[in-house]
């Protein structure tokens, strides 16, 4: 299956450059995973109508560290961004460091007089492995001078950091939000715990592999990079006692399938904490989840072709012209989907 199948025209202004206040107002999209009919809904809080007590909205916990860091090159003095991606030792972490060429092993980074790294190790991604050293609490460290790591297509300065950050989030580790939660709001979650729907939450830390672009031509090249997930036993007991039920299974993000599908074997959920590399693209036949709560994705990424497995290639492509022609706003601060 070619990259290309998964293309399609956006233009550039529906890109989302800022998040939508209240959280729960932006716009909805609703589409039928077996017929491919959409709906349009004015807000999002009104997805509660889709929720009945026969439901289980499991949701991604990660909470976003603000993971990008600016120093220099001991020595030379030339300016250095590095991203934490993920942890691997006790203040050792995997990162993308720019520009990469000018940082071999060996070079140490200083981001300020209480904070410096060497880089240790190359990764097979092209990314470093830096040994912080650090005169104080490394994570009191970042959180004072990091910066949310915004994707890229996002030019505008965010001037709150939690709007970068879901409502329910609590395991720190991520380099990105899992942007399907950005939507909900206290007040929304509560809306559906008395309109008896099950919450349920699983941690992933959003690193390189949720958006690392493909950049091979045939999607089953593609290499997705680790990225590590904790599935408790109270949650996996409640999705599996659910499943056995008869109840539906709605992932709130991407993130989330991921993570349940990953630890998912004979047909059940695993708790437990493991690293992940499963992609999912069509072909895949889905374990456990049943509905997804998504945002919409870039061209050509392993997010559109996810779910794409779940709704059809065809059905998904349709329901994003109509998205553009309708003015949705798009990625990380967009508007959102339910595919049913």
């Amino acid at each position: 299956m070619k990259v290309t199948d998964f293309d399609y025209e956006l233009p550039e202004e529906l890109i989302a450059q800022h998040p939508v206040e209240p959280r729960d107002s932006s716009r909805l999209m609703i589409l039928d995973k077996e017929s491919g009919e959409v709906s349009h809904v004015a807000h999002f809080y009104e997805i509660i109508d889709q929720f009945t007590d026969n439901d289980v909205l499991v949701f991604n916990d990660t909470k976003v560290i603000p993971a990008r860091l600016y120093g220099h090159r001991e020595g030379s003095g030339g300016k250095v961004e590095v991203l934490l991606l993920s942890p691997c030792g006790e203040n050792r972490w995997e990162c993308l460091v720019k520009p990469g060429k000018k940082c071999p092993i060996g070079q140490t980074i200083v981001f300020d007089d209480r904070l410096k790294g060497e880089v240790v190790d190359k990764t097979s991604f092209g990314g470093r492995i830096i040994q912080f050293e650090a005169n104080g609490v490394f994570d009191d460290i970042i959180q004072e001078i990091g910066e949310m790591p915004l994707p890229p297509y996002i030019h505008e300065k965010l001037e709150d950091k939690d709007r970068y950050q879901t409502v329910y989030a609590r395991e720190k580790g991520s380099a990105a939000a899992p942007t399907a939660g950005l939507h909900f709001t206290p007040e929304l979650l509560e809306r559906l715990k008395a309109k008896g729907v099950t919450l349920a939450f699983v941690t992933l830390h959003v690193g390189l592999g949720t958006f690392r672009p493909v950049s091979v031509d045939t999607i089953e090249d593609h290499e997705m990079h680790s990225e590590y997930y904790v599935v408790t036993q109270e949650t996996a007991d409640l999705i599996n006692n659910a499943k056995a039920a008869g109840k539906r299974i709605i992932a709130v993000g991407t993130t989330s399938v991921r993570t349940l599908e990953s630890a998912t074997k004979d047909g059940k959920v695993q708790a437990g904490h493991d690293w992940t590399q499963i992609f999912i693209y069509p072909g895949y036949q889905y374990k456990i989840v049943d509905a997804l709560v998504t945002n919409f994705h870039l061209p050509q990424s392993t997010l559109l072709m996810l779910i794409s497995a779940l709704a059809g290639r065809e059905h998904c492509l349709a329901a994003y012209k109509e998205a553009v022609e309708q003015r949705y706003r798009f990625f990380s601060f967009g508007d959102a989907m339910f595919i049913r």
